[in-house]
């Protein structure tokens, strides 16, 4: 038996005669703590600071998506393209609906801030469905030499346009907060992602 072997064996013998006197050993082998320590409290905490962040920055990615499919759809078509794409926000969020009270909104605005446009204009606009109201201000103003189709378009674009400003400054305004703990924010959404099993 090689010395080594011979040495293994006599410890297996010692260990085995140690349980069965029921003593102790003096020098256990300790066991191994469990290195996963993305479920800590101390990322717990972390995670939470970043918790606001990562809920506007969801929100920036879903309008930036959003005007993704404005800018890429005929303006009769965008309130479906907008179902078809994000079918789990149509239970929360009626897109034609949407559509028709930024129209309306931006089409008062021209009429009664900016007076760029006729009362009776917006009377037609208030009075029309989305998908139809280029068509309906065209018929009724045919010598107009302002492209309707544009004007639309940019008062969506300049909605959506607004929303991911203020998303952006939300998520800047949590960063700047996450600094001031002391905390890289990149090192906390790492921690956040980690927690949450996102990484």
């Amino acid at each position: 038996m090689a010395k080594d072997d011979k040495k293994l064996y006599l410890e297996l013998q010692m260990d085995e005669l140690k349980d069965s006197l029921g003593i102790e050993d003096e020098n256990p082998t300790p066991k191994k703590k469990n290195t996963n320590s993305a479920r800590s409290p101390e990322n717990a905490e972390i995670a939470k600071l970043y918790e606001d962040a990562a809920e506007y920055e969801a929100d920036l990615k879903g309008f930036e998506d959003e005007l993704e499919v404005v800018k890429a759809n005929a303006l009769k078509d965008i309130a479906a393209a907008l179902i078809k794409e994000f079918p789990e926000e149509d239970k929360e969020r009626d897109y034609a609906k949407e559509l028709k009270t930024i129209l309306d909104a931006g089409w008062t605005n021209a009429v009664e801030v900016e007076k760029t446009h006729p009362q009776e204009q917006l009377e037609l606009v208030k009075a029309s469905e989305f998908g139809e109201v280029v068509e309906k201000l065209s018929t009724a103003y045919p010598d107009a030499t302002n492209d309707f189709e544009a004007e639309v378009r940019a008062l969506l674009v300049k909605r959506w346009d607004n929303l991911i400003s203020i998303k952006k400054a939300h998520v800047a305004e949590e960063i700047a907060e996450i600094k001031t703990t002391g905390l890289k924010p990149k090192y906390a959404k790492r921690v956040y992602e980690q927690y949450h099993g996102l990484r």
